[in-house]
């Protein structure tokens, strides 16, 4: 059965699925772009060393 009916949920429009879509990979490179800075700032605050420890 195709149709907006109550049984098929909340039905977005095209203009919404773009927005919605468009919303996601925003909040994905954010995140994506405070995970780096996290990394640079722990780098930083560990010292140029760290990278050269022995394993």
């Amino acid at each position: 059965m195709t149709g907006n009916t109550p049984e098929d949920g909340i039905v977005l429009t095209e203009e919404q699925q773009r927005r919605r879509r468009r919303r996601s990979v925003a909040i994905g490179l954010a995140l994506a772009g405070l995970v780096i800075l996290f990394y640079l700032v722990t780098l930083v605050r560990l010292g140029p060393g760290v990278l050269q420890r022995p394993i």
